[in-house]
């Protein structure tokens, strides 16, 4: 007898016949599984059958995969694995070009399956296609199948790629190369190149010598959005599996080709959103592109090399207009230099260069200085005169900032690091600069002096201000912006006191009010707290409200008083004299049943409003609202007193026609009751932990043994 947990109750199908219930033994050889399902169908030869999952991903079910059917599972009977590759393989080969091509389309959907694969390839069947590729007799969509079919195939890893011939690389590569005739075949091609290319660097020598640049270039400018990403793929592979030299030959190539300007223009601001796949393929690139900078950033500036030495004196000549220097003795001038130096910025002014030694930035640091000091001269000085002439310790260094930033860039831009397999957080600001890493920092640097002054830092606090920075950075960042000059404005915006808010704002998610079980909570008690709302509007019409009338003059010269009868069916409203304070319901002459009210307007929709187009401020339109009854043309139109008034109103009226509140008062109301009760509830909780989800459910005894049995003793 089979124990209960070997029993799997699953259903099998098969094409005209009705399903079968049954229970599945895992310890019975799946043959013998087999053979009593065909004989519920008076099936003979059970060797010619083989079950698959039916819903999903069509799996042949194996003694190695059995384990994983669970209870509930649909199976279905089908050809055996064999069987079918056997039939598929002679289809292909058949005279009949329809024969053939539903064949191989066939092919191309059960290759996905390994069990199926195997035999396939067990009888050459990839071989024959390869041999239908060589010969490329057949049309497009037949070739297309092959391609895809092949391309499933070799996917198992059962077959190495290394042993395709050559005139199938050259085919395959002119299938990419050739005008775009079929895009399915472009496409799965990429697909195969790509493959081959990651497989070896033989076939990354042969692919790279049969692939064109300039045709996968032109693939990234056409609209269909798979080329577009097979074609970059494909190209990133070529950069990843190539040699420093090569790289750096494809990338010249590739800059020289506009490679970036295409992306940005044909990709990144294309009428569709860049995919998951090609936002990681421009990542990948976006890495590769920036580690070109990875030498400098890790070479330590060399105190005897005289081109260091120059830029280095080069920034200190461009910031201070100094006289002749050779008139001056050594001492003099050594004096001068190490004065300036400490102006720029250097903690070592006898010797600057020992503040680039430390890797990284290393040499990078120099060359953004460098780079700021040259591309903008007017900026460059004005940071530096202005803060060395600056007397109450509040100076900014330029030096020791650029070094800090510039290590800063590094680690937000991932300089250094091998590409992930997995992200896919590129920059789009990346593919609108040529000189990124430059620009950033130029832009960067002047942002830190400017946040240096508004937190009125001095020397102590500058490991703050440089956190302070890079949270504007990755913020900004984060943010996506397309350009250097959005950038500029969005990371200029984002000033000190914003920094502080986001981060208030930040803690209090951090806080325990707002952990999941809390917000949970919050959901359940706000049906409670709006209806608390509601009544609360609803009296509140029923003490009414003195409005004002606007005559055409727009003198405020009447007044009238509009409330709600206790029973809220009746509208009551009339004229009043100054004086009156809150008259009785029956001194209101004019009165609208409430069922009659068909619609509430607000602001520049108001009919009253409507009437003196163009001629009404912006603070009447925000109080005015009016309400509908009967037919379209009747309306009570009203001028609040005050926004609070007029929340209170449009709240009330929305209720009563059995519409949400909208108004910014209630949200604001509903939001401190909701403090209010959390606060409350949570008093008892002080100090205790409350965990992101709730504790698990324990599995049921194996026995309900302990159980007390009453019917004892009522016995």
């Amino acid at each position: 007898m089979p124990q209960q947990k070997d029993i799997v109750k699953i259903a099998i199908q098969m094409p005209g016949a009705y399903p079968q219930l049954i229970q599945l033994d895992q310890k019975k050889p799946l043959s013998a599984v087999i053979k009593e399902v065909c004989d519920g169908w008076n099936l003979s030869g059970p060797d010619n059958y083989a079950l698959q999952y039916a819903d999903g991903v069509q799996t042949y079910i194996t003694e190695s995969n059995r384990l994983d059917i669970k209870n509930g599972c649909i199976l279905r009977l089908t050809k055996a694995p064999g069987r079918c590759a056997e039939d598929l393989y002679k289809g292909i080969q058949s005279s009949d070009s329809g024969v053939r091509c539903d064949s191989l389309k066939e092919l191309a959907s059960v290759s996905t399956d390994v069990t199926f694969a195997q035999e396939f390839i067990s009888r050459d069947g990839h071989l024959l296609l390869v041999k239908i590729v060589e010969d490329s007799n057949e049309s497009n969509v037949i070739m297309t199948h092959t391609l895809t079919g092949f391309m499933e195939l070799m996917d198992h890893g059962i077959v190495s790629w290394e042993n395709l011939s050559c005139v199938f690389i050259k085919k395959i590569a002119s299938f990419v190369n050739a005008k775009p005739t079929d895009v399915s075949m472009q496409q799965v091609s990429l697909d195969i190149l790509e493959s081959m290319v990651l497989s070896s660097h033989s076939l990354f020598l042969q692919v790279k010598q049969e692939v064109t640049m300039e045709r996968l270039i032109a693939h990234l400018q056409v609209t269909n959005q798979q080329i577009q990403t097979k074609a970059m793929a494909l190209l990133m592979a070529l950069l990843q599996t190539a040699g420093d030299s090569d790289r750096q030959d494809m990338f010249a190539f590739l800059n020289k080709k506009n490679l970036r300007q295409y992306i940005y223009k044909n990709i990144i601001h294309s009428s569709g959103s860049v995919q998951d796949e090609m936002a990681h393929y421009l990542y990948v690139l976006q890495s590769v592109t920036l580690n070109h900078l990875e030498p400098r950033m890790r070479t330590p500036l060399d105190s005897y090399s005289q081109e260091q030495r120059d830029i280095l004196h080069g920034l200190r000549q461009a910031a201070f207009e100094t006289e002749s220097e050779n008139s001056l003795s050594h001492e003099r001038r050594r004096s001068l230099c190490a004065k300036e130096f400490k102006k720029l910025g250097f903690s070592n002014n006898s010797n600057p260069g020992q503040d680039l030694v430390r890797t990284p930035p290393g040499l990078l640091a120099l060359d953004t200085m460098s780079y700021f000091a040259a591309r903008y001269p007017d900026a460059y000085s004005r940071f530096v005169l202005e803060n060395s002439s600056r007397e109450d310790k509040h100076e900014c260094p330029f030096a020791r900032s650029s070094i800090q930033l510039t290590l800063i860039l590094c680690e937000i831009l991932r300089i250094g690091e091998s590409p992930s397999e997995t992200r896919s957080d590129y920059h789009p600001i990346f593919f609108s600069q040529d000189r990124l890493m430059e620009e950033l920092f130029c832009v960067c640097i002047q942002l830190l002096n400017k946040t240096w002054k508004e937190m009125r830092a001095t020397q102590e606090d500058f490991d703050k201000v440089m956190q302070v920075v890079r949270e504007q950075i990755t913020r900004t960042l984060s943010s996506k912006p397309t350009s250097l000059e959005l950038f500029k404005n969005k990371v200029n915006a984002l000033n000190y006191s914003e920094i502080l808010k986001l981060r208030q704002t930040e803690r209090l998610h951090q806080e325990e009010t707002l952990a999941p079980p809390v917000l949970e909570l919050k959901e359940r008690l706000k049906p409670e707290l709006l209806e608390l709302i509601r009544q609360q509007r609803l009296n509140r019409l029923c003490q009414g409200t003195m409005f004002r009338k606007i005559s055409s003059r727009r003198r405020q010269d009447k007044l009238w008083y509009c409330r709600l009868s206790p029973n809220h069916k009746m509208l009551h409203y009339g004229d009043v004299e100054e004086d009156a304070d809150n008259p009785p319901i029956e001194t209101l002459q004019e009165k609208i049943p409430v069922a009659d009210i068909k619609g509430l307007l607000t602001g520049k929709d108001c009919p009253h409003m409507k009437e003196n187009k163009g001629k009404q401020n912006k603070e009447v339109l925000d109080l005015a609202f009016s309400i509908t009854y009967d037919v379209e043309e009747d309306s009570l139109n009203f001028i609040a007193p005050s926004r609070t008034d007029f929340c209170l109103w449009t709240d009330g009226l929305s209720v009563l026609l059995g519409r949400e509140m909208s108004s910014e008062s209630m949200r604001s109301e509903l939001e401190i009751l909701l403090s209010m009760e959390i606060k409350l509830r949570l008093l008892d909780l002080e100090n205790v932990p409350i965990p992101d989800r709730a504790p698990a459910v324990p599995k049921p005894p194996s026995n309900y043994n302990f159980c007390y049995d009453f019917s004892q003793t009522e016995q």
